[in-house]
């Protein structure tokens, strides 16, 4: 689709194209911690938005996937990066997801927990990040264990150790990367979803700017332009998703 000006002014009502950025997921953005600039998968994205659409990005930054979420449903910004799920579909318009992320079990290596299996069981308490894909997708599926909300998802692994709980859930690199931090720990060997990453919409924006949105991320796929953005920001172990 081309750009209109009834497009852009859908994505700009401030003049400016509010990009809400959760730097909860180090998959998709990240701060550089001696210059202070965001780097990343969704910024990359949100910078080549606003270059097509010809206006200035505005970063509105959280530190969790629930803040961002909120920020949009609020339209306190104009586009944002979410797991796809039913919970968040009320209020945002969602486009088809642009990178699949894994989502892993973290214990300590004397537990008894072997499989995913073990997992949903009365004794055992869950470390997840408040508001996270996984918060949401285990609220459903857990009958048994007890979810334990850490602050956001980074700080899952200090919650599970600090509170001695059995498992932590997470993104499988952040739970990687912790636990090359603190020896004892392991992953266990399957994983328990795949995370649809999407960009999304305020829905009261209209069918127009939400079908803008929608081609932007199928070209952005298949230009290869996400994989390179992946390659550039050394991100291992999140897959482009196939054409939506």
């Amino acid at each position: 689709m081309a750009v209109t000006d009834s497009i852009r002014a859908a994505f700009t009502p401030t003049g400016k194209l509010r990009a809400s950025l959760n730097l909860g997921n180090p998959i998709l953005a990240n701060r550089d911690a001696a210059t202070g600039r965001l780097f990343g998968v969704s910024i990359d994205l949100a910078d080549e938005f606003g270059r097509r659409l010809g206006v200035e990005v505005e970063q509105v930054v959280f530190d969790t996937a629930g803040k961002s979420v909120e920020a949009l449903a609020d339209e306190r910004a104009d586009i944002g990066f979410f797991a796809v799920d039913p919970a968040r579909g009320a209020s945002i318009e969602f486009t088809a997801p642009y990178v699949l992320i894994e989502g892993y079990y973290l214990v300590r290596n004397e537990s008894a927990i072997r499989s995913n299996a073990d997992v949903d069981v009365a004794a055992h308490r869950v470390a997840v990040g408040k508001g996270s894909a996984y918060d949401l997708f285990l609220t459903r599926e857990l009958r048994h264990a007890q979810i334990v909300r850490a602050p956001s998802s980074p700080t899952v692994v200090r919650t599970f150790l600090d509170g001695g709980l059995e498992v932590a859930a997470g993104v499988r690199q952040q739970l990687e990367a912790d636990a090359a931090r603190h020896p004892g720990l392991r992953l266990l060997d399957e994983r328990f979803m795949v995370i649809r990453q999407a960009m999304g919409m305020p829905g009261s924006r209209g069918g127009d700017a939400a079908r803008f949105l929608r081609e932007f991320v199928e070209d952005m796929k298949s230009s290869g332009f996400v994989a390179e953005a992946l390659a550039r920001h050394r991100i291992d172990g999140a897959l482009v998703a196939p054409a939506g």
